[in-house]
């Protein structure tokens, strides 16, 4: 034990010491000089904003430049993180008036680079510097056109040497996202320059995070439905650049969004509407159904499985069934410990959710939106499938997860059923956890069984079954004890279960992003038994 201790220790210390003399480097001459090999490039191309806009919320009222103070700008040193952020990333012109003077927009960006032209860690983030790179690029005919040849030079410099900074340092980089918007910024530059450079590292990096983050099934390693779409949005980003720039587009990215299309098309494209499942919140992409259509993107799903999510729908309902396992620890930063957790959807109108996720990592609620509790599925001794151990970043990561197991699916016109086995509980508790859901169209009547198989090392403890509802729905509880019915906006429905006790709380909903207010769950809660255990219950329309 002493010599474990002490050997992580060696390895700490190791770790602090070379993460300190890496930073010595990076802010010597040395690595500034090594940053400024300058190509003899030119910005020739020009991407049209149109097909910036899947990224870029424009705002409807247009900024004029004239209305910032170029002078105190990059004065303000008490700027909270998110607002430092927002204002060295430059995305803040795209919502400045293309009329507005190219002059004061140029002033601006030159007074940047007195300041900024070194590294710095802050305000050369990958994630901020990425983003600037991109934007001053797009924004081209304000940040470059009409200006004068030592203007373009310095312009042309700090762009190169940024880009050199991103090669230099994003292999770096654990942030999967930051990965991305940093291979679209060296990209972006590869053709705005036409230099081929930088151009082939971008689509080498790219193929790169294809091989690496996403599965067999061309799905994010992560499982997370939001980084689903984020991908999508750049790799449709960085194909409509290349194709509006006359370069090759390769074929493993025609391939990469082709599939990816297909699982967009079957989460969110033919629903409307967000499944919280593995750290997803509400989201509206309806714009970014616009973007795909004007680009005419048409994608149409022809399973209903994809890497772990079971969804089966017609006009009137949606069944959506989370059997996959946990990612792997790398890849875990946002998921949540929700396995064989089901939402289900009537006529448009949510009737079953999952209480969604606090993206704030630096928040209690972040690790509490984590739990098993914060799912419809069942939770023993009140303890979460998977066990979190917060890392040194912030996120809290996959540390001891679970297996799924024994997946059937019947998806015929009248009846459907989902059925699935994980074993995230064999190890503390003995037991594994089977789940039935069979929904009976005709009736509109689902059914639920969960099967409670003891192992040997079977241990007695209370288990809870939660049904969590959106806010806005209103239950009442019978006085049987054995029903609750439930106030859908559009229709009126009743659960009922004779096995155990059933009863309803006051939990929380995180469903809008880093915000949560108080919703209703249903509950079954009963004690495990020595044989093998059946609880039913049933939620019918009245």
């Amino acid at each position: 034990m002493f010599l474990k201790s002490s050997f992580n220790y060696i390895n700490e210390f190791y770790f602090v010491l070379k993460n300190q003399i890496r930073k010595v480097y990076l802010n010597s001459s040395i690595y500034n000089k090594k940053i400024s090999r300058i190509d003899d490039n030119v910005l020739v191309y020009q991407p049209s904003l149109n097909i910036l806009s899947s990224l870029i919320k424009y705002e409807k009222q247009k900024k004029k430049i004239e209305e910032f103070n170029v002078q105190s700008i990059w004065e303000n040193k008490d700027l909270k993180y998110n607002d430092f952020k927002k204002l060295h990333s430059f995305y803040w012109l795209f919502s400045i008036d293309l009329k507005s003077s190219n002059k004061v927009t140029q002033s601006i960006i030159e007074n940047w680079i007195k300041k900024n032209q070194y590294y710095e860690t802050k305000s050369w983030e990958i994630d901020i510097l990425s983003k600037r790179i991109i934007a001053w690029i797009s924004n081209s005919k304000i940040t470059y056109d009409q200006s004068g040849n030592d203007y373009k030079i310095i312009f042309n410099e700090i762009i190169s040497k940024q880009v050199n900074h991103l090669i230099n340092e994003i292999d770096r980089s654990s942030n999967l996202n930051d990965k991305m918007i940093g291979c679209t910024a060296i990209t972006l530059t590869g053709i705005a320059y036409k230099n081929n450079r930088f151009l082939e590292y971008g689509l080498d990096l790219l193929k790169k995070i294809i091989n690496t983050s996403f599965d067999n099934n061309y799905f994010p390693k992560s499982r997370n439905l939001r980084q689903m779409v984020f991908y999508l949005k750049y790799f449709i980003l960085i194909r409509e650049l290349l194709k509006d720039s006359l370069n090759d587009i390769p074929e493993y990215l025609n391939e990469i969004i082709h599939f990816l299309g297909k699982s967009y098309d079957l989460i969110w494209g033919s629903l409307g509407q967000s499944l919280l499942f593995n750290g997803n919140n509400n989201s509206n992409y309806k714009d970014f159904d616009k973007y795909l259509s004007l680009f005419r993107y048409k994608f149409k799903s022809d399973k209903f499985h994809v890497s772990g999510y079971t969804i089966l729908k017609n006009k009137n309902a949606v069944l959506a069934m989370d059997t996959g396992c946990n990612p792997a620890k790398s890849y875990s930063e946002n998921y949540q410990s929700g396995p064989l957790s089901f939402e289900f959807f009537f006529k448009d109108k949510k009737l079953i959710t999952n209480s969604g996720y606090f993206q704030d990592h630096n928040h209690q609620l972040s690790s509490i939106s984590k739990t098993t509790a914060t799912h419809s599925t069942l939770i023993l001794d009140n303890s979460s499938v998977c066990n979190f151990k917060k890392n040194s970043k912030g996120p809290s990561m996959v540390s001891k997860g679970f297996k799924t197991f024994d997946n059937e699916v019947t998806y015929e016109k009248n009846y459907w059923s989902i059925k699935c086995s994980h074993d995230g509980y064999l190890a503390r508790y003995g037991v594994i956890h089977q789940r039935n859901l069979e929904f009976d169209n005709d009736k509109s009547i689902l059914f639920g069984k969960e099967k409670l198989i003891k192992k040997k090392n079977f241990k007695v403890t209370n288990f809870e079954i939660r049904f969590h509802l959106l806010p806005n729905i209103k239950v009442t509880k019978l006085q049987d004890n054995k029903s609750v019915l439930i106030e859908l906006e559009n229709s009126g429905w009743r659960f009922f279960s004779n096995d155990g006790l059933i009863g309803v709380e006051t939990g929380l909903y995180f469903g809008n992003k880093n915000n949560y207010t108080e919703n209703q769950n249903i509950f079954i809660s009963g004690v495990t038994q020595n044989n093998e255990q059946l609880i039913k219950w049933q939620i019918s329309k009245i």
